[in-house]
């Protein structure tokens, strides 16, 4: 059973809540959010798009079936969604320190201890959810040990952290598309693969406009997409092409800040698998699986470009499309299909672009 020692977390408003760590011993500081969804949490921590972040899991049992063993489908890596834990530290509710599953081949304990990632258990989750949804998304520290300094991942690159360092080629079909790695979800490149697509993975900032290439996927990534201004300079002058063009999560952002549009900061983003989205002209709504804090104001948007999806809970945006081009993304994560295929058939529209 985990014992561990006292620890706090400290919010930069002040606000104190107090628990026990368990996983590995050490101070860490980042952007506290939290994430509704009920299961996932192997997935949800080894997303690249909470590198810097602190999550707060709102269910209040987590660890209940431990760590799965690795597997490898399609050439990646499965369930995981990287080659590692990408967030600064955990803070649940309960924990189960004793995991059922047929699958489980360690505790969430010991994966955060292998890992290097502190946690705490025993916060009132759902009081400190309450206080991010009335105060908004705020910086704050895990201390057990001495103080150290708040860090804002905000102010930061994050993206050039959690991008792949060299290109590869994942060669499956004639059709070639280029996927920039903002942070690339290991089940975004199976999505394509899955479907006989030619990937060529990319850097951030990699300008690949000299490659061989059909069209485009930009992927998701954590942090403030208005820290990569290489990439929004090498994506505009592919829609200047009028190549075709998918972006997802950060990839949205990325995508309308190459249009010439803006983005802003939600005051606590969308995080869970749970998040109802509406298609702009019809009354279908999708339930989607999300993790971002930023979002486009829709308000400067040039001709040409519309709404294409829209937040049900709080009316944010959530995709774009262009009326007579090729270009089209989505703030939400069509590839975690938690349905389990639900907004899936979005990687079929891309392909059908490239034809």
């Amino acid at each position: 059973m985990v014992t561990g020692c006292t620890a706090r977390l400290l919010l930069e408003d002040g606000n104190s809540f107090e628990g026990y760590g368990f996983g590995y011993t050490k101070n860490t500081s980042g952007e506290v959010v939290f994430n509704t969804g009920m299961v996932g949490y192997p997935e949800s921590l080894t997303d690249p798009s909470y590198n810097g972040q602190i999550l707060v899991f709102t269910y209040p049992l987590m660890g209940n079936y431990g760590i799965p063993k690795k597997q490898i489908l399609d050439g990646l890596p499965y369930p995981f969604e990287s080659d590692r834990i990408q967030t600064n530290g955990v803070i649940v509710s309960e924990y189960s320190d004793s995991p059922s599953h047929w699958d489980s081949v360690m505790s969430l304990d010991e994966w955060l201890r292998k890992g290097k990632i502190p946690g705490i258990r025993g916060i009132d989750t759902r009081m400190l959810t309450k206080h991010l949804r009335s105060r908004g998304t705020m910086l704050g520290k895990i201390v057990t040990e001495d103080d150290i300094p708040f860090y804002d991942p905000g102010t930061h690159n994050l993206v050039s952290q959690v991008s792949t360092k060299k290109t590869e080629l994942y060669s499956k079909g004639k059709k070639r598309v280029v996927l920039v790695d903002c942070g690339c979800k290991n089940n975004i490149l199976r999505s394509l693969l899955n479907r006989n697509i030619s990937v060529l993975r990319v850097p951030w900032n990699y300008d690949f406009l000299e490659e061989e290439f059909d069209g485009v996927l930009i992927s998701n990534g954590p942090g403030d997409p208005k820290q990569c201004g290489r990439t929004v300079e090498i994506v505009r002058n592919v829609i200047e092409k009028s190549t075709p063009t998918f972006g997802i999560c950060l990839g949205n952002q990325i995508l309308a800040l190459a249009a010439g549009g803006d983005t802003y900061k939600l005051k606590f983003g969308h995080r869970s698998q749970n998040q109802p989205c509406v298609k702009v002209g019809e009354k279908r709504c999708y339930i989607t699986a999300q993790n971002h804090g930023y979002a486009i104001d829709t308000r400067t948007l040039p001709d040409g470009w519309e709404p294409w999806f829209i937040n049900a809970n709080d009316g944010t945006n959530e995709g774009i499309r262009h009326r007579s081009k090729p270009f089209m993304s989505v703030q939400f994560h069509p590839e975690a299909a938690p349905g389990p295929m639900d907004t899936n058939f979005l990687f079929d529209l891309f392909l059908e672009m490239l034809s």
